[in-house]
């Protein structure tokens, strides 16, 4: 009952809070001054028709860099996690046939062979007592024998579960993969190359590049990505990329600024300077890094 009148209170209070917001909105009719100012110097600085990528590439450069970096520490981390988790699994492989060969070599209950019944009273005592603690030594055996063998069953039986075949995906998933996969991989590097001209960028494209990543790996459990290439490739554009940010500096106004290649025409396909090299860095960097993720998750 508590627990329901908690859950009220907090949808109340949630609906409370956007209802003032939403009351509260009042449309801006002009812009503020910094983003006026980005408004009206962008096209003219950079010569690139989307102020929104010219701003993330370069006036905010090492914020992106800061992303970018942020990214690269993500696939670390989960790469270290799962390796360890791996580690453990075989671990539990390993110590399950220990087990089992434990078992197999752990030997029946002994007998003992009986002594001839002595005249004395001590020594049939002694040997009473004697065939009495060879008993409960079998028995011990037999009852550790059987943990053991209970143990290593169950974990056999996790080890099985484990290594168990997956469900193949169905017709549909394959079918659709087939056709959207090749229009997925244009999409994303139609985004990548043209963000400098119409919404988009690198971080854009490069998600939506791991996005038919993922969908491949869905529909073909049994295909491999060569991770090794993929981080060397990642690793290079992020070195590609904080070189262009240098070369910036040296040449042009500061770090990533695209000024040191000509401006081009204002709107065609081969212009704003270095922002397409560097956007088209940014689609690589995060599209290899994305993908190493997801390919980590599935294993």
């Amino acid at each position: 009952m508590m627990r329901h009148v908690l859950v009220a209170i907090v949808v109340v209070l949630f609906g409370l809070i956007f209802a003032r917001m939403v009351g509260g909105y009042v449309e801006l009719e002009a812009l503020r001054p910094l983003a006026e100012q980005y408004v009206t110097r962008a096209p003219v600085e950079l010569g690139t028709p989307n102020i929104i990528t010219g701003i993330l590439i370069t006036y905010r450069g090492f914020d992106t860099l800061g992303e970018v970096a942020v990214l690269f520490m993500v696939a670390a981390s989960v790469g270290l996690l799962l390796k360890k988790d791996d580690a453990k699994a075989s671990s539990s492989k390993a110590s399950s046939s220990k087990a089992s060969g434990a078992t197999a070599n752990v030997s029946g209950p002994k007998t003992s062979a009986a002594k001839p019944v002595l005249a004395k009273t001590e020594a049939a005592r002694a040997a009473a007592a004697r065939t009495a603690a060879a008993k409960a030594n079998a028995s011990a055996r037999a009852a550790t024998a059987s943990a053991v063998a209970v143990k290593s069953a169950k974990v056999a039986e996790a080890a099985e579960d484990d290594e168990a075949p997956r469900r193949e995906p169905s017709e549909i998933v394959r079918t659709g993969t087939e056709v959207l996969l090749p229009l997925i991989f244009t999409f994303g590097a139609y985004v990548i190359v043209n963000g400098h001209l119409s919404a988009g960028g690198g971080f854009q494209g490069g998600a939506i590049v791991a996005s038919g990543v993922m969908l491949m790996l869905l529909a073909r459990p049994g295909s491999t990505l060569n991770v090794a290439l993929l981080s060397i490739i990642e690793s290079f554009a992020g070195v590609f990329y904080v070189g262009l940010g240098i070369l910036g500096l040296i040449l042009a106004g500061g770090f990533l600024d695209p000024r040191f290649l000509p401006k081009g025409e204002f709107g065609a396909f081969i212009s704003a300077g270095a922002i397409p090299l560097i956007s088209a860095l940014l689609g690589i960097k995060v599209g290899a890094e994305l993908s190493v993720i997801i390919d980590r998750f599935r294993s």
